[in-house]
């Protein structure tokens, strides 16, 4: 079944959408690699595959080796390869996308703010907010990836 272009329904809240990805990418003082890898992290749990297929490419283009990025979904046992802050991105972009189950526990919020600090840490977590809600969009709506065999 063919679905809607969601932003082509309803360009007001597409628009909408944009501004907040548009401050989240541009408006924050969080690197732009980390902000890409949260995209994917979070594209990845929510199986958005042209969100994946779209930060991949942002990653790699970001300097990020394909080495390390194939690694991104197991982070945990590739962690020396992550920066204290990627892991600490990482761990609060899955705890926050799983938010249903985790709850956003203490213990994972007292992590992320040591690693952030409050205006970086809500900053962070308004980004992985715009991906869930962009990833949901993109789900729903079928939106296909770039990628060409």
């Amino acid at each position: 079944m063919t679905r809607a272009v969601w932003f082509q329904a309803s360009p007001e809240g597409a628009k909408a959408m944009g501004g907040l990805h548009h401050f989240v990418s541009k408006g924050t003082a969080l690197p732009p690699l980390l902000t890409h890898l949260v995209f994917l992290r979070v594209s990845q749990i929510n199986g958005c595959a042209h969100c994946i297929d779209i930060h991949t490419r942002d990653l790699i283009a970001e300097g990020m080796s394909v080495e390390k990025l194939v690694l991104v979904p197991v982070w945990h046992e590739a962690e020396y390869l992550f920066s204290d802050q990627e892991r600490a991105a990482l761990a609060w972009t899955e705890e926050v996308t799983r938010v249903s189950e985790t709850h956003a526990s203490d213990e994972a919020y007292a992590a992320a703010l040591g690693a952030f600090g409050e205006k970086d840490l809500v900053d962070l977590t308004l980004t992985i907010a715009t991906m869930n809600a962009i990833n949901r969009m993109g789900v729903s709506f079928r939106m296909k990836p770039r990628a060409r065999a």
